[in-house]
């Protein structure tokens, strides 16, 4: 017998079953003649909680025939580590970075799918971690690697991530276990065998000899055709697009119609047709290229967040579908479902009618009034039926959005935005195309939405104040600097550096305001 200690570390994010993991390999390493222990140690990985389960076993006739009780360790050290099971890819990462993965020793199962994080997901830019890095970081750790997408193998057996681990664990026959033996065990729990079992069988063989993993996100737009089919004015406006708009465009402005019905309506999907088309006629010299990101930047711009769409995004019947399915409800259970909000005396003021806004705004006293009833957030159980009824009822608002003060001023806005634009085409094809891209910067609701748009002002106060001379390279260096941090400190350091003048604090906040 090969009396040796076994030592197996599980990264896991909460909900995946981490710890069931963790007991399957104790009950399998006990039930086959070893001596067992496995110890947890919580974290956060900010998404949900993450946990990092560790075991450690010995063979029991190694054991009895050296008169001795073999000490176990409570924590994986760095470089001694025989197995990592890591339950997504940052956590494989964060694995990596720990130095549990060794390449003379470590054989690394993970799954390839991501979760994004919240930095990831609340960075003024594009905040994701490269997926394929983290992958060429994880087979290039390790002894051995197998990877592959573990949460769509799972959905597709109906089980959680924790038993396709298992199935790629027995799979990989780095332990002295036979396949017979880890299914044994999963049979011994009594709870979600079937299912449990036919994700077993999914990651064993995926490691048995899968095809290699992927990262690849598909960026195909729907089709004209099943767009059409939806309604007929829905087709003579694509008919219009395909018509006036170039051709390298049109899989973005399909999408563009599609976001901006689903966001209002069909008038409001053919005002941003019209827009695009204004911008052609305006400017012949809009090369293609231009034309199609500004399609994608003004549909993001022209379905932008406020307080009726998060109530209508909350009260969907898929987002209920969903939620159910991610908890795994089951028919005998109920689920409640509670929301946290916290709606500003801006996002009020921004929902109602433009004038009755406008007053709202500069009426001090009614200002304080309604500070005070919302300075504190509040819950709203939306799996209730007076909590989906408040939403539903914010959501209604929809066919009132129009006359809003956050409609008015954000159709402004855009309507500046496009003028820029064309200004630029008639100079610079490049700065224009610059000039679209700065509309990254406005995005999200709340402090996110104003850090944004103050920076979005000063960027287009340097392109009128410097108009042909400012270069290109320039706007997109202080675009670029703009988006790296959400206090201005890199912008306001870019400006410097780039002669361009940086507008006092108080100017800033007014021209946001």
């Amino acid at each position: 017998m090969n009396a040796r200690v076994w030592k197996i570390a599980i990264l896991a994010m909460g909900g995946e079953g981490g710890g069931v993991l963790a007991d399957w390999i104790v009950g399998l390493a006990e039930q086959n003649g070893h001596v067992a222990q496995s110890t947890s140690v919580p974290g956060v990985a900010q998404r949900t909680g993450a946990t990092i389960y560790y075991v450690e076993f010995f063979p029991a006739a190694a054991a009895e025939a050296a008169n001795a009780a073999p000490v176990l360790a409570l924590m994986p050290m760095p470089g001694d580590v025989d197995v990592v099971l890591a339950s997504e890819l940052m956590e494989a990462g964060r694995a990596v970075q720990r130095g549990l993965v060794t390449s003379d020793r470590t054989t690394f199962v993970a799954s390839t799918h991501r979760v994004w994080s919240i930095d990831e997901k609340s960075a003024m830019g594009d905040g994701r971690v490269d997926g394929a890095a983290l992958l060429a970081h994880a087979r290039d750790a390790a002894e051995r690697f197998v990877g592959f997408d573990m949460a769509a193998a799972a959905e597709r057996s109906g089980s959680l991530i924790s038993a396709v681990l298992f199935g790629a664990l027995a799979g990989t026959g780095v332990l002295p276990f036979g396949r017979a033996a880890f299914e044994a065990t999963i049979a011994r729990g009594g709870v979600g065998v079937a299912a449990s079992l036919r994700a077993f069988e999914a990651g064993f063989a995926q490691a048995q000899g899968g095809p290699e993993p992927s990262v690849a996100v598909s960026t195909a737009a729907p089709s004209t055709a099943t767009a059409a089919r939806v309604h007929p004015e829905i087709a003579a406006l694509l008919q219009r697009a395909r018509a006036a708009l170039p051709a390298e465009a049109r899989a973005l402005v399909v999408e563009g119609i599609r976001r901006t019905i689903d966001w209002q309506d069909i008038d409001h999907a053919r005002a941003y047709v019209g827009r695009l088309v204004r911008l052609v006629e305006q400017s012949p010299s809009a090369g293609p290229s231009l034309i199609a990101e500004t399609a994608r930047h003004l549909a993001l711009w022209m379905t932008y967040e406020d307080t009726i769409r998060v109530a209508a995004l909350k009260t969907r019947a898929t987002r209920f579908e969903r939620v159910l399915g991610e908890a795994k409800v089951k028919s005998d259970q109920l689920l409640a479902i509670d929301e946290y909000l916290h709606p500003r005396l801006r996002e009020i003021v921004e929902t109602l009618p433009a004038g009755l806004g406008r007053w709202l705004e500069r009426t001090g006293w009614a200002r304080r009034v309604v500070e005070r009833r919302t300075q504190r957030g509040r819950v709203v159980t939306t799996s209730s039926l007076g909590g989906f009824l408040l939403l539903y009822g914010i959501a209604g608002l929809r066919r009132y959005r129009r006359s809003s003060l956050r409609f008015t001023v954000e159709s402004e806005r855009i309507e500046s935005w496009l003028a820029t634009i064309a200004k630029a085409v008639a100079h610079d094809a490049a700065l224009a195309l610059e000039v679209v891209h700065c509309q990254r910067l406005v995005k999200g609701y709340g402090d996110t939405h104003e850090r944004g748009w103050k920076n979005f002002t000063i960027l287009m106060g340097v392109v009128a104040a410097q108009g042909t001379a400012l270069a290109p390279a320039t706007l997109r260096t202080l675009r670029e600097a703009a988006l790296a941090d959400e206090h201005g400190h890199a912008l306001a350091a870019a400006l410097r550096v780039h002669a361009a003048p940086v507008p006092p604090i108080e100017a800033r906040q007014a021209v946001a305001a």
